[in-house]
């Protein structure tokens, strides 16, 4: 199939369309990641999240075949900040402006306010990947050079693209997070048993003191009503004031979360005496639960462990989950059976005064957070040796 050579911008993904955006969405070597799906995208600009007023304007990338049907997209943003990211380069703005350049606006491909791996340069099953990929990433590059923008930015790519935009000259970055893998339990107890005994004994009271006197439930699909919706945005929006002051996500957002992608949705609520007290969000890919938000009323020794850690496991395990991704941060996580796993992030600078210098930290950064990955699994591993 002959792709177009010529690359569109489009400055909403409803310009897209569902259809075409999802015939890329949609191949099989992306197992389902909700977070590139047109619903999640497509909200996020409808419930104006994700758009120019609050510094995030799209600018995604298309690539036609032939016939004039999408061949190939990349999620695309101009961000006037660097907030919602999760991959942190302020550093880098604060140098470029004292060197005298501008950094923002800049170009990042991700998916909104979602530090989970996933595809970022989507091509459609047909398609040969590394033609596609090719045209995106020029036409990326070449909308830095015609705005004179001062770089690109691909956050949170799978190992393998982001090993290929290293080989297109883009610096690599490395980082870490805490996942959980499945070693083919078959269930929570047999999770447990991995364990060494001190750890199986703390969780196994974390999680009695959790539940004492309230009602947990898992609620995927049409059991989520709007109710739901109304309680967990209270969660969401309290966890934000206090520790970032600035909630990304409108009310809107999750109602058409549940309308559109309902059956990608486990929400695990709690409530005491009929009210609802704490809630977790989570998107089910295809071999992958990713943890994104956490909320609570009620201070509960250990409910936020319960329910976004062990809930996550045990819901993982039942239907032959591969993996969950915990979200950002968090080296507790470890002591939960949630290991350190590397993340990823491919950049390119267009003004080699920076570059240069960002490439040289960027090495010695990947070093360093390799060791730290090493040493952590080996000095806090909660798994019995053996």
């Amino acid at each position: 199939m002959t792709l177009k050579p010529a690359v569109k911008v489009c400055r909403r993904i409803a310009e897209v369309g569902r259809d075409g955006w999802d015939a890329c969405a949609d191949n099989p070597a992306y197992a389902g990641n909700p977070f590139i799906r047109f619903d999640f995208l497509n909200a996020a600009e409808e419930a104006n999240c994700a758009v120019e007023k609050t510094g995030w304007g799209p600018h995604h990338l298309v690539v036609e075949d032939e016939a004039g049907a999408v061949a190939a997209v990349m999620p695309l943003y101009l961000k006037s900040h660097s907030q919602g990211e999760y991959i942190f380069d302020h550093a880098w703005a604060d140098a470029y402006e004292r060197a005298g350049g501008r950094y923002y606006p800049k170009l990042l491909s991700a998916a909104p306010f979602t530090p989970a791996t996933g595809p970022r340069l989507l091509v459609r099953p047909d398609i040969e990947p590394e033609e596609g990929r090719a045209l995106l990433l020029g036409g990326a590059l070449a909308l830095c050079e015609r705005y004179e923008i001062s770089s690109l930015h691909v956050n949170f790519p799978d190992a393998e693209a982001w090993r290929w935009m290293g080989a297109q000259g883009l610096a690599l970055r490395e980082g870490q997070q805490y996942h959980w893998l499945n070693a083919g339990y078959r269930d929570f107890e047999d999770f447990l048993a991995a364990l060494s005994s001190g750890r199986r004994k703390t969780i196994r009271r974390e999680r009695r003191d959790a539940q004492a006197g309230l009602e947990i439930l898992c609620l995927t699909g049409a059991e989520i009503t709007e109710d739901h919706w109304d309680a967990f945005f209270g969660f969401y929006m309290d966890t934000g004031s206090r520790k970032w002051g600035r909630p990304y996500l409108t009310r809107g957002f999750f109602s058409l979360l549940g309308e559109r992608m309902a059956d990608r949705v486990l929400l695990v609520m709690a409530r005491r005496d009929g009210r609802w007290i704490a809630g977790a969000l989570n998107l089910i890919g295809d071999d992958c639960l990713y943890g994104r938000n956490w909320g609570c009323v009620e201070d509960v020794p250990f409910l936020h462990f319960e329910l976004c850690y062990y809930r996550a496991i045990e819901w993982a395990i039942g239907r032959g989950l591969a993996r969950v991704e915990a979200g950002a941060q968090g080296q507790h996580k470890i002591a939960r059976g949630y290991l350190p796993t590397p993340v990823y992030s491919a950049h390119w600078i267009a003004d080699p005064r920076l570059r240069e210098p960002v490439e040289r930290f960027l090495a010695q950064e990947r070093e360093g957070v390799e060791q730290e990955m090493e040493w952590l699994a080996e000095a806090y591993s909660p798994f019995r040796e053996g």
